[in-house]
C-alpha cells in the first residue's frame, strides 16, 4: 500500500511504505520459513538459528569459526531471498524511510543490544521461546519494550524521521 507520508520537515514523501499495513498470508509464510530455517539449522549443525552470531561467524576472519562456510551460505540466502521474490514475480511488501544517518544510528544500536542481550531476536525470540528459555523470554520482554519506546520517541516526540 503506497501512500504519501506527511514529513513536519520537508512535505509530502512518495517514498515510504506504510511499515504498519497487515499482510496476514505475507507474514505467516515468512514466519513458517524463518521456523523451517531454525529447525534444519539445529537438525543439521546443532546450532540455534540465531541470526547475529551466524552473521558474526560468517564475517569472522578463515580458521577463526571452525563452521564458517554454513553460515556464509545462510547469511547469502537471506540477502537473496528479496531478490529471489522479485524474480518470481512478487513484490518486496515494505520498505524503510531512506535516512542513511537515522538507519546507521539504528543499526549501531541494534547491535550493542545484540552484543549486551548475547543474542538476536531470531536467536533468542524464534529458537529460545520454543526452547522454553527463561534468559530468551526476558530477552524478547526487553527487546519489545525497546521497539515500543523507539516507536513513540520517533513518531510522537521527534516526530518521524
Amino acid at each position: 500500500m503506497r501512500r504519501p507520508v506527511q514529513s513536519p520537515r520537508r512535505g509530502p514523501r512518495m517514498d515510504m511504505v506504510t511499515p504498519t499495513a497487515f499482510t496476514p498470508w505475507a507474514s505467516l509464510g515468512g514466519g513458517v520459513l524463518i521456523g523451517i530455517s531454525a529447525v534444519m539449522v539445529m537438525g543439521i549443525f546443532g546450532r540455534i538459528a540465531g541470526i547475529a552470531g551466524i552473521s558474526q561467524g560468517a564475517l569472522a576472519l578463515p580458521g577463526a569459526a571452525r563452521d564458517r562456510d554454513w553460515r556464509i551460505w545462510f547469511v547469502l540466502g537471506l540477502l537473496a531471498a528479496p531478490l529471489l521474490m522479485l524474480a518470481l514475480g512478487g513484490a518486496i511488501p515494505q520498505t524503510v524511510p531512506q535516512n542513511l544517518p537515522a538507519m546507521a544510528v539504528a543499526g549501531l544500536l541494534v547491535g550493542t543490544g545484540t552484543a549486551l542481550g548475547s543474542g538476536c531476536t531470531s536467536g533468542h525470540g524464534v529458537c529460545g521461546l520454543a526452547r522454553l528459555s527463561v534468559r530468551s523470554l526476558a530477552a524478547v520482554v526487553v527487546f519489545m519494550a525497546a521497539g515500543f519506546v523507539t516507536v513513540f520517541v520517533l513518531r510522537h516526540v521527534i516526530g518521524g524521521l
